[in-house]
Parts: C-alpha cells; sequence; structure tokens
C-alpha cells in the first residue's frame, strides 16, 4: 500500500530508523556494561518492544499497568512499574505476581511500605520494592540527601514481606536545557547522585542489588556509566520534534510521523487545514524553550522532507498550518498529504489505535498499539 491511500490520519513508522534507534541505544548500555530496561510507553508496542530488547534479557518498563498486562501476555515477565504504587493497585500487583509475573514496583512513601508490607502478608507473597530518587526533576520520589533516601530504603530492607530491589531515577528536568553542555551536566549529575546514595546506603549496611537511571537525552550524552547497574530511555526508539530541537537526535532518527489529508485551503490567509487535529497530535507544547515557533510539529512532504512549515494549531480535529510564502502554499491542494512530525511521539502514539509500518516507500505491516490503564 503507498500512502497516498492510506486513511487519515495516521501513524507512520519508519522501521528502519527504529531498528537503528535501538542499536545506537543497546550498543552504548552494553559497551558501559549497563543492562537495558526500555521504556515502552513510548510505543506500547509488542513488536517495537522486541527490536528494543534483541540481545539483552527482556527486561521492560512501564507506565501503567495495562501495559503490564498486554505486554506479561505476550511474553515478557521482568516488569519494573515505574509509577510510585498507591493502595488501590496492590491488588493487581498481587495478581501479576500469581500469574509468575516479576513486577518490581516503585515508592517514595514510608506509608505505602507499611501497607505494601500488609498486603504483600496477606496475599502470602514478596513484593520487589524500588525507592524512587528525585535527581531535579522534582515531580515524585526523595531527594537524595535527605534522611528519607536511607529510611526508606532501610524500612523496605527490614520489611517481612519486602524486597528491596534498589534506587531508581529519572532526569526529567534534561527536557528543559537550553545546550548540549548543559544535558551532559545533567547525565553526569543524574549517574553520580545515584552512585553517591548507593555508596551511601551500601555504607550503612543496607544492600543495593540495583541502581537505576534512564531518560533519552542524558543517555545519549553520559560519558560513561561506572556504578550504574541499569538504563531505562524509552523515547529514543522513535525520538520526536522535541528530541531532535534538543540535541538529542538528528532529525534523521525520527522514527514516527502522522500522516494527514488537507481538506481546507485558504488562498488569502495562506492557510491550509488538516485532519489531524488534537486527538490525532496531542497538544504537547513542544520545544518553545528553544524555538517559539515549534508549533505542534513540524511539516514534511510524503517523502519526510521539511516543508519549513509547522503546524501552527490545533482543535480537537483540526490542524492549522499557514505557509509563509504562495510558492509553499501552491504545492497542497484539498486532498494532498503531508506527514507531521510532532513535539511528542509518546503522546501522539497514545492516541492511535496502531502503527503503519513504513518500509522503502510502503506499508507492509500493520502493528498494535496497548493502550489504557
Amino acid at each position: 500500500m503507498d500512502l497516498s491511500s492510506l486513511k487519515t490520519p495516521s501513524l507512520l513508522l519508519d522501521i528502519y530508523r527504529v531498528r537503528k534507534n535501538a542499536g545506537r541505544i543497546s550498543d552504548i548500555a552494553t559497551s558501559n556494561g549497563a543492562r537495558l530496561r526500555p521504556h515502552i510507553k513510548t510505543h506500547k508496542c509488542i513488536e517495537v518492544a522486541k527490536t528494543q530488547t534483541a540481545g539483552h534479557n527482556g527486561a521492560i518498563t512501564v507506565s501503567t499497568l495495562a501495559e503490564a498486562r498486554a505486554f506479561s501476555e505476550n511474553g515478557f515477565t521482568d516488569i519494573t512499574y515505574a509509577v510510585p504504587i498507591e493502595r488501590g493497585k496492590f491488588d493487581e500487583a498481587i495478581e501479576f505476581i500469581r500469574n509468575g509475573v516479576k513486577l518490581n514496583l516503585l515508592t517514595d512513601n514510608a506509608e505505602t511500605v507499611k501497607h505494601l508490607d500488609d498486603a504483600a502478608g496477606r496475599a502470602g507473597l514478596r513484593f520487589d520494592v524500588f525507592v524512587k530518587i528525585d535527581c531535579g526533576t522534582h515531580r515524585v520520589g526523595v531527594e537524595p540527601h535527605t534522611s528519607e533516601a536511607v529510611d526508606i530504603p532501610r524500612q523496605i530492607s527490614d520489611a517481612k514481606n519486602l524486597t528491596f530491589g534498589g534506587i531508581l531515577t529519572h532526569a526529567g528536568h534534561s527536557y528543559d536545557v537550553k545546550s548540549v553542555e548543559e544535558m551532559k551536566t545533567i547525565a553526569r549529575h543524574e549517574r553520580d547522585v545515584m552512585v553517591e546514595l548507593a555508596a551511601r546506603l551500601r555504607g550503612m549496611g543496607i544492600e543495593v542489588p540495583t541502581v537505576s537511571i534512564g531518560s533519552t537525552p542524558t543517555i545519549n550524552h553520559i560519558d560513561h556509566l561506572d556504578g550504574i547497574d541499569e538504563v531505562r530511555p524509552g523515547n529514543y526508539i522513535f525520538f520526536d520534534n522535541y528530541q531532535a530541537t534538543l540535541g538529542s537526535c538528528g532529525f534523521d532518527d525520527c522514527a514516527l510521523t502522522v500522516l494527514a489529508a488537507v481538506v481546507h485551503r485558504d488562498p488569502s490567509r495562506r492557510k491550509l487545514v488538516i485532519d489531524a487535529g488534537g486527538i490525532a497530535m496531542s497538544k504537547d507544547r513542544g520545544p518553545t524553550h528553544l524555538d517559539e515557533t515549534c508549533g505542534y510539529g513540524r511539516v514534511l512532504d510524503l517523502d519526510g522532507v521539511d516543508t519549513g512549515m509547522r503546524l501552527g494549531s490545533l482543535s480537537q480535529e483540526h490542524g492549522v498550518i499557514h505557509a509563509d510564502d504562495n510558492s509553499i502554499f501552491d504545492r497542497y491542494q484539498v486532498g494532498d498529504r503531508v506527514r507531521i512530525l510532532a513535539n511528542h511521539s509518546c503522546m501522539t502514539a497514545a492516541q492511535h489505535s496502531h502503527y503503519n509500518i513504513l518500509e522503502n516507500g510502503e506499508i507492509v505491516d500493520r502493528w498494535k498499539i496497548h493502550t489504557g490503564w
């Protein structure tokens, strides 16, 4: 099938770029002696995860228990649920463990540790629990230099029905940098903070089986991973307009685009309207701190070449593009197709049911996306 006959809006996934991106991060992890546990929230797709984990132990990271369920049913049985667990999800976690899945849980809360221990005891099983460390993002996690960073690991280690899995962090603030040098600084800080905390815990007699870090910007710019056992990047498998603008990758590394059709043209305003709105694209505002005109994505032609236009505004099912001059505007008529390189591939992919796999300009397959919570 060619792109002109594909229903719009829909996702296009360049399989060559997916494989190249997978190999790049696989090599970084392997050459630095770290295990790779990719975050599959980016794609939520079994086939993509198999590509990422080829040559590794098959361990993955998820953001929802629906992802954990779909992937465990397809052969992935070593899973880290990378959102702090709360009591309403204990029963689901117990079900996974009873079904033979190694489900690692995450917390930054001492009361939750008590509740987890009690729930595990009643169920007659053990939970593997990591402590989430805040290395600078300030979303969730305990500060590494606080008493909590020691007290909670000790509490888990001393619990009757819990196993302390280690410490885990995510340098999400690496997305806010304005230069590659800043990114490198955060990458070193993410690593060093965790290695230092692990040494501190071990010095107090607390065993730390795993030190886990991971973000796409930092893994692409880390100088070494000494003292790190595991890395968990996710977005790298697709990349996106944000990552390319940030300097995590080149624009020719970006594997995911949204195919859309022109449904309206306004010559007086040099305006094109496409059938990909907020539902198809998400409304991630992108790297506005680096590019005030980034809009909601870059407009590419069918060959994936940047036209210079941006997707300027979105409503539910409409996307508005303004051409800089008539020569660009005149290239497109109602019914013509364009491809949008979205600001955030993870959130864009989650809006859709499947990927259309693109190889050598042709659609060769269709891969399901497993959404839900």
